[in-house]
């Protein structure tokens, strides 16, 4: 990595624990590169994961586990490490929350270490709290989010300087999920085949609505390695035509080639539910149907890439689907500007480039 001089250093947390087989997973091309081992090996950094954390947290730290959970575990460690870093990165506020109250109540230490924070949403009420009530915005030095409308909400409701909160594209691993690594059509196919995957504000009670008796075949990846809402499709009237089951990311891969295109039925949320999926879809050049919501607007540009709906509307839904499937040259040119998009800007290369040099400034900015 060039500039290795001035890069600072910098710790990264994972919450998680890291699969010791990973790096041979991806070297057998099994799953996608992890973005925080290119994190990791971009930014010089350390990573500290929930396996890391015990091995260093002693009685305490399996006390604090035990009553407050594992991120809380990360955060403490986190603030004791805090001397050794210029930069501690946290990649969500589940860990970012806790670190931010122990840097404001109990200090920052004398090297006075900055604190970058990846953000999913703070627009929920038990989050918000933290920061209404105990300020803690004062210690996140750059808040990272992937959603317009969570950089307006952070700069307006905490009156945070618009420089401190980054809107960062979101990733794919486009090496992994590109249209040459996989068989044309695995499976001959009597009539189009569609796929929605993810479980995180999945409305899949309007996908099924909307494709109740249309002459299709309908896959539902009902599954996320980090999310914790519940499967809306667990006690749903499942139309014949749908299939819900799991995947790995290999198979997921196959499953967009053999695709016509994905569709993301979302509630209304104010975060970047569905990007990933999104992303994936894209990069193995399919176009997108998804549902319009406040948060999700900053991928999908509408007729370029997909087509937007209206949020829990099955007939707005069945109708883009309709349209989409009576138009395949339309769905293959979005597709194709998709996977352009994703090369250009939103692959998992420019990901750890732009956040390098965020984390390379805020290591040289004056000190708070």
């Amino acid at each position: 990595m060039a500039d290795t001089a001035a890069t600072p250093s910098v710790l990264l947390t994972v919450s998680g624990e890291i699969d010791p087989a990973i790096h041979e997973r991806i070297l057998r091309g099994e799953r996608p590169r992890a973005d925080y081992l290119e994190m990791a090996r971009g930014f010089d950094a350390d990573l500290l994961d929930y396996r890391a954390a015990r091995a260093g947290g002693g009685v305490l730290g399996r006390m604090l586990e035990r009553f407050a959970g594992s991120n809380a575990l990360l955060a403490w460690m986190c603030w004791r490490k805090r001397a050794q870093y210029r930069v501690v990165m946290t990649d969500g506020e589940q860990i970012g929350i806790p670190l931010s109250l122990l840097l404001k109540f109990f200090g920052r230490g004398a090297r006075v270490t900055r604190h970058a924070m990846i953000v999913h949403t703070l627009s929920v009420g038990k989050k918000m709290l933290f920061f209404d009530r105990f300020g803690i915005q004062s210690h996140v030095d750059r808040f990272i989010v992937y959603a317009t409308w969570q950089k307006i909400f952070i700069e307006t409701r905490w009156h945070v300087e618009p420089a401190r909160v980054v809107l960062s594209p979101f990733m794919v691993d486009d090496a992994f999920f590109a249209p040459t690594h996989v068989t044309p059509m695995s499976v001959a196919r009597d009539r189009p085949l569609i796929c929605a995957v993810g479980l995180e504000r999945r409305d899949y009670a309007t996908l099924m609505d909307a494709v109740r008796d249309l002459p299709i075949d309908v896959v539902i990846a009902a599954a996320s390695p980090w999310s914790k809402q519940d499967d809306t499709t667990r006690h749903a009237d499942v139309p014949a035509n749908v299939t819900v089951k799991k995947f790995t990311q290999f198979e997921l891969r196959q499953l967009y080639a053999d695709s016509v295109f994905l569709v993301m039925p979302l509630y209304a949320v104010t975060f970047q539910a569905g990007v990933t999926a999104i992303l994936e879809a894209m990069a193995m050049e399919r176009a997108v149907i998804c549902s319009l919501t406040p948060g999700q607007t900053d991928v999908i540009v509408d007729g370029a890439h997909g087509v937007y709906v209206r949020a829990e509307d099955p007939a707005a839904l069945r109708a883009a689907i309709e349209r989409l499937l009576r138009d395949p040259d339309a769905a293959a040119r979005m597709g194709r500007a998709g996977r352009q998009l994703i090369e250009g800007k939103m692959n998992l290369d420019h990901y750890v480039t732009g956040l390098r040099a965020q984390i390379l400034a805020l290591a040289e900015s004056p000190s708070p």
